[in-house]
């Protein structure tokens, strides 16, 4: 089946991509929602142009569309960018890479119904650590971008997922794949990269909303090829 997949970045939308590949469903597109206000990921806090980078080296096409915080507007956005795809690209599904929460499973069959598409969630019913550990051990490299201020310090963010942490965040009755929202992360390399990331330059910024937030802020990063020590030019920088 022909498919677009619901791109924040991180690593359960990125598992949830690769598995549906490795389904056989031909990925035609990742559509990726920015806050019109940051121009940044929403929740993830990443800019923008560094989820193209992610599709860049993806080799897939990414669609990336500004919404708002309201959401009612969002569900309003979120079908116009889906109605627009699924003209240009042909696409009969949309994946998806909800875990556990019912809401949000609820929210993706009645819009998909809207739309008239199918719903694909590779990781629905899986237990949260099995599908960290899977990300991890089919080699993807992912770092802590943005954490929930009460449950986490400044240290937090900037950390890569792996058993070590897992472990850590289970041990504190923490969702590992932060699904509640505790935490989002940023894929920086893996199967399905034809290079990594690598950030060269950090720094933890809080933000106070609705609810506080450690953020970390990619100043400088640099990208090299897969299964190659050398390095490419730094291919950018940004500043919060």
């Amino acid at each position: 089946m022909k498919v677009i997949a619901s791109w924040s970045g991180g690593k359960d939308s990125c598992l949830a991509a690769y598995k549906a590949r490795q389904a056989g469903h031909e990925l035609a597109c990742l559509l990726n929602f920015v806050s019109r206000e940051y121009k940044r990921c929403c929740f993830h806090g990443i800019e923008a142009k560094l989820m193209r980078l992610q599709a860049e080296l993806m080799g897939i096409p990414i669609f990336q569309a500004e919404v708002t915080a309201d959401m009612k507007e969002y569900e309003r956005e979120f079908k116009a960018a889906v109605r627009e795809l699924k003209q240009k690209h042909g696409v009969e599904g949309m994946v998806f890479g909800d875990v556990y929460l019912d809401e949000h499973r609820e929210w993706v069959e009645r819009v998909c119904a809207d739309l008239e598409i199918k719903p694909i969630e590779p990781l629905w019913g899986l237990p949260a650590r099995q599908v960290v550990l899977e990300f991890i051990g089919a080699g993807f490299k992912s770092v802590v971008t943005s954490c929930k201020s009460d449950l986490f310090g400044r240290e937090f963010v900037g950390r890569f997922m792996d058993a070590a942490l897992v472990d850590e965040l289970v041990a504190r009755n923490i969702c590992p794949c932060g699904e509640n929202g505790e935490f989002h992360t940023f894929v920086v390399a893996g199967p399905s990269f034809a290079g990594e990331i690598r950030l060269q330059e950090t720094e933890p910024i809080l933000k106070k909303g609705f609810w506080e937030h450690w953020f970390l802020d990619i100043k400088r990063y640099e990208t090299t090829e897969a299964g190659s020590a050398a390095t490419a030019a730094p291919t950018g920088s940004s500043s919060k």
